[in-house]
């Protein structure tokens, strides 16, 4: 168990090309500047950039991650110096990370989180954020800026095949910039069906 007095759960949230990643990024690296006891997470779903053991920004900035394909699996990887717990994805964990990370941080480590809010539809990405958000003692919302028009963007915009994807296409699918771009609320679009549902 950590005594770290600034124990707390903080989620860096944000649409897709916000900088997330590389805020996460910045905290570790203040966090080896102050020779602070750490781990860094992040799920088996994504391997946009390396099957291996890191995690790595849209511009190319890395470091070494524990790759997790349950979370339970991150109580295994604690050690006695560990002060803080990095995680990059959060949407992607199971379920169970939420309360992995609620008890993490009551233990006193100091967790800090990273992650999509909203999936393409505009829509609370899954239930795991939604807890998590709601559970975080700090949320840092970061915005990217809108590819159309080149405003302050809050959402994110899958593209398939040149087009818009539609409303009832599968929530999850793991991509960068090939698959997604920033939208702003007036330019982002999300095609109904034919009946003209949702």
């Amino acid at each position: 168990m950590s005594d770290n007095k600034n124990s707390s759960l903080t989620i860096i949230t944000g649409p897709m090309f916000a900088g997330k990643t590389e805020e996460l990024l910045r905290q570790i690296h203040r966090c080896q500047y102050a020779q602070k006891g750490y781990l860094v997470f992040k799920p088996s779903l994504d391997n946009r950039y390396s099957s291996a053991w890191e995690i790595v920004s849209h511009n190319n900035k890395e470091t070494k991650a524990i790759i997790v394909s349950k979370s339970e699996e991150i109580r295994n990887h604690l050690k006695p110096d560990t002060e803080l717990i990095f995680l990059d994805e959060i949407q992607f964990f199971d379920d169970e990370i939420i309360g992995v990370l609620n008890d993490l941080a009551n233990q006193g480590y100091q967790v800090i989180g990273a992650g999509v809010d909203k999936n393409f539809r505009g829509e609370p990405f899954n239930d795991v954020m939604k807890s998590l958000l709601a559970m975080a003692d700090y949320v840092h919302k970061l915005t990217a800026i809108c590819q159309v028009c080149k405003k302050e963007a809050s959402l994110s915009q899958r593209i398939i095949d040149g087009r818009p994807a539609r409303y009832d296409n599968p929530t999850v699918l793991v991509g960068g910039q090939e698959t997604y771009e920033a939208r702003c609320r007036k330019c982002h679009v999300c095609v109904k069906n034919e009946y003209g549902k949702k």
